[in-house]
């Protein structure tokens, strides 16, 4: 079968946002207005914009900018480079507001497959296309004429739907499996709450520590009790050293497919991956806080660290293990209130320091779950690298389905 060569004018639309008045911008609301930072760059699709809080819109907007679910969408601005061309999916009706940053494609569907497009929009082929076109200023822009300008080679409809629907497989086999991570977390989680904030870890009888009579003892920097045998200390006194290596600077987060590359500003972390093994850092756990961010992550697989602000975090204390220091951090009040910008301030935090034994029973409680949550990273990795792999040789009919 052969490939078509058309403008994408020929087979889409595509429709600018409106302007919203930063005066109705909210921190509550019921319709939250897009952003670049929906974009999840450089993995693709749609993320929540964690960064922001004021993402509600409250005022008026007419229907025609409330977005359906499905809908694609697209960067008419290149806050980073390399975002022209991405495309995401609304994920819920009636919810999202398309700003004028944000352009809507909207296909003709008796000459271009709705998956198809989303996928096609994101190749190399177009974005290399979006990039030359670009305004040359310091965040450069494009217009949904320059889209539409774009030139492309297609295969006929009914090839369309088989590989917007393999390359769609993978995508929702990724989205699943981040799933799955986020409920191990979520289970994780709930057992630190129950075992070190309401100390109804287990005792010598397997019954729940306080509601069964456990000796608790008052402690002044904490204003409350704390088990016996409990201790408490700062955060900086429970940090060790840890392996330094240069950052990877963002022009080379897509320079390789090895070793995801962590940057404090993803809500995931991994922004790229690089096969640069000098800048891997030699752990086998640690956590990632952002410095300019209240966010803090732990991971337990070779990494590499990304942009400066991205704190690296090593535990030199066997009672609170890197998991488990982790859990104390995203738990502090301050964090949570968003209090925390610097790390310096993150340093003078007090967290609660259990017996060795509780400290090990709980890890060993969860080390299923982390490993699990590691296949997962390396599976979307490979999963990713397939879909990157083939995405050029679908889009080219290198690679073709058999009928």
């Amino acid at each position: 079968m052969k490939l078509k060569k058309i403008k994408l004018g020929d087979v889409l639309d595509v429709k600018r946002g409106t302007s919203l008045s930063g005066k109705y911008y909210d921190t509550t609301g019921t319709k939250i207005r897009l952003t670049l930072g929906n974009f999840n760059y450089p993995l693709g699709g749609f993320k929540n914009n964690t960064s922001k809080l004021d993402i509600y819109f409250n005022g008026p907007v007419k229907d025609e900018f409330i977005l359906k679910k499905g809908d694609v969408i697209t960067p008419l601005t290149e806050q980073v480079r390399g975002l022209l061309g991405e495309t995401a999916r609304i994920p819920d009706s009636d919810v999202y507001i398309q700003s004028g940053d944000i352009g809507l494609l909207i296909p003709n569907e008796n000459k271009l497959d709705k998956s198809y497009m989303y996928h096609l929009i994101s190749s190399d082929m177009i974005k290399n296309q979006l990039s030359k076109g670009a305004q040359q200023t310091k965040i450069r822009h494009t217009s949904p004429d320059k889209i539409k300008d774009c030139v492309a080679w297609i295969p006929d409809l009914n090839t369309q739907k088989q590989i917007g629907k393999f390359l769609d497989n993978i995508d929702s086999k990724i989205a699943n499996n981040n799933a799955i991570s986020k409920e191990l977390e979520s289970m994780a989680k709930t057992i630190y709450d129950y075992w070190f904030l309401q100390f109804e870890f287990p005792d010598k009888d397997g019954k729940p520590y306080k509601s069964n009579g456990g000796k608790m003892i008052w402690n002044d920097q904490l204003k409350q009790e704390i088990p016996e045998g409990w201790e408490v200390s700062t955060v900086k006194n429970i940090l060790g050293d840890y392996p330094r290596t240069k950052t990877i600077e963002s022009k080379e987060y897509g320079l390789g497919t090895l070793y995801p590359i962590i940057d404090q500003s993803k809500d995931t972390y991994i922004c790229g991956y690089t096969n640069d093994k000098e800048k891997v850092l030699n752990l086998t756990d640690a956590i990632v806080f952002g410095d300019h961010s209240n966010k803090s992550k732990y991971v337990n697989f070779p990494f590499a660290r990304g942009a400066d602000g991205t704190q690296i975090l090593n535990s030199n204390n066997p009672k609170l293990p890197n998991y488990l220091l982790y859990q104390e951090i995203i738990s502090l009040p301050e964090i949570e209130k968003g209090y925390s910008r610097h790390f310096k301030f993150l340093k003078a935090q007090n967290v609660t320091i259990p017996t060795l034994d509780t400290a090990k029973d709980y890890i060993n409680i969860v080390s299923n779950m982390l490993l699990q949550q590691r296949e997962i990273i390396k599976e979307n990795q490979q999963l990713q690298s397939l879909r990157d792999f083939l995405l050029p040789m679908l889009m080219n009919e290198q690679v073709t389905f058999d009928n």
